[in-house]
């Protein structure tokens, strides 16, 4: 039942979209009428300017968060990765904007904050490092956040088996999400940030 509950509670968080809400509120318009359509801090960045960008990136890193710590509450053992997931999940296709959502990259980083703080930070750093080297965020957030995994293998021992499970299926939901992006920079024609869509 517990399970149940903090799934609920995890997508119910997700669906709270930053990048909607705020360009609503302050600027009243919708983020997904610009860019790429997305309801996510980097189309956030690209739409309102960097100080929403970074507010929105902020916030839903909180979101990430607040899920796994109240998942962990409520079930010490499996509770934060029923969590983290569905938050991402609910941030991805949060059933509030007819599930058209962002692409979970901050709120990844919010759910492993707490789960493993070592993880998350290196696949910031890595992920953001090759964002401003290449002045591709889809690069940067594809990779920051694929090799979540590989992390783990490599340099944790023993490797938690749940957490393993865990950032291969984040992993999986990166790629997924950022399909799109993944033909145009095998094409060349991805945009760089700073340039418009």
């Amino acid at each position: 039942m517990n399970i149940l509950l903090i799934c609920l509670i995890g997508y119910a968080i997700g669906n709270i979209s930053n990048a909607y809400f705020i360009g609503k509120i302050f600027l009243n318009k919708d983020v997904r009428n610009f860019g790429s359509g997305n309801a996510g801090a980097t189309n956030a960045l690209r739409a309102f300017g960097a100080k929403i960008g970074i507010l929105v990136f902020a916030l839903d890193i909180l979101k990430g968060v607040i899920a796994v710590l109240i998942g962990r509450y409520l079930d010490a053992e499996t509770g934060q990765y029923f969590a983290g997931l569905m938050v991402i999940i609910g941030h991805n296709w949060p059933a509030i904007l007819k599930f058209k959502g962002g692409k979970g990259i901050a709120t990844s980083i919010g759910a492993m904050l707490i789960i493993n703080p070592i993880v998350s930070l290196v696949c910031f750093v890595i992920g953001i490092s090759i964002a401003f080297f290449t002045r591709l965020v889809s690069l940067g957030s594809l990779i920051g956040v694929a090799i979540a995994p590989i992390i783990v293998i490599v340099f944790f021992r023993p490797v938690n088996s749940n957490f393993l499970i865990f950032t291969t299926i984040l992993s999986i939901l990166a790629i997924f999400k950022h399909r799109s992006n993944i033909l145009r920079l095998i094409k060349g024609k991805e945009n760089k940030l700073g340039k418009k869509d």
